[in-house]
């Protein structure tokens, strides 16, 4: 990366055991970072654990419980010491039909997506103050644009968006940098996951083709963050995106509309 800003840092990565949040940690660590990486007790956790990269140290947590969080945070603490930068990483996905998704898919995308990163600010705030550190969320492209079968995840990121441009503006006095990341489809095991459960208009709109990789991103994030950017967009398709949703929002919805009814009408068709 070419920067030395990294080196002997403490950087905690909620989401750090796979897909952005793994491929951030294995950057960082090779930059010379003490990183800490959050993880729920499953089989990413246990991979990293047993191939740890050097300087990089995994812990278990559920970022939608803060209290579980923090006591993760107070352990890497006591390794790495005061915790100089935060990436928050950690997220769900189940797309679907409004009508398909329950309350509890509803509630769970909130508790991970949105309160895990309040969660995990919260918990770091005073560390990151006093060492004027970093902050750096990763939203989604559907943090700024709604996206058909994304009733339950697109909300979500819509409000790690809104409490990122919070953050941006009240901590900005203190010395706090605040990065926003947008990136589109992405080559994680999470797309792997959600992709069969993606409805067909969903589809045609992201598709996965032309998933960007872990690693592409993991660098933009990184550069951005250590430049105190406000917002990072890896990658082609996600600066298209964000120009026309900002500066042509007309247009993006005619593309989304006529993409939707396109499938919509092929869908009508093949039942009658």
């Amino acid at each position: 990366m070419g920067t030395q800003i990294w080196r002997g840092k403490h950087v905690v990565i909620t989401g750090g055991t796979s897909g952005i949040g793994l491929a951030t940690a294995r950057l960082l660590a090779r930059e010379g970072a003490r990183v800490t990486a959050v993880g729920l007790d499953d089989g990413h956790l246990a991979a990293l654990r047993a191939s740890t990269p050097a300087g990089v140290l995994p812990v278990a947590a559920d970022v939608g419980s803060r209290s579980g969080l923090a006591a993760a945070l107070d352990d890497a603490r006591g390794q790495h010491g005061r915790i100089e930068a935060l990436i928050t990483s950690a997220g769900i996905v189940r797309p679907g039909y409004l009508d398909e998704l329950s309350d509890a898919d509803l509630r769970r995308h909130m508790e991970v997506n949105y309160f895990g990163t309040v969660h995990a600010v919260r918990e770091c705030l005073a560390d990151l103050r006093a060492a004027r550190g970093t902050i750096t969320c990763v939203s989604s492209a559907a943090g700024f644009l709604g996206v058909f079968g994304y009733g339950a995840y697109s909300p979500s990121k819509f409000a790690v968006t809104g409490f990122a441009e919070v953050l941006r503006q009240e901590l900005r006095g203190d010395g706090v940098g605040v990065t926003l990341v947008f990136p589109t489809d992405v080559d994680t095991p999470m797309l792997a996951a959600e992709s069969p459960q993606k409805p067909p208009e969903l589809r045609a709109l992201s598709s996965g083709d032309h998933a960007v990789s872990p690693e592409a991103v993991a660098v933009a994030l990184v550069r951005g963050t250590a430049r105190r950017r406000a917002v990072v967009l890896p990658g082609g398709q996600a600066r298209l995106l964000h120009v026309l949703a900002r500066w042509s929002p007309g247009l993006m919805r005619l593309y989304v509309d006529t993409k939707v009814a396109g499938v919509q009408q092929r869908l009508a068709r093949s039942r009658n």
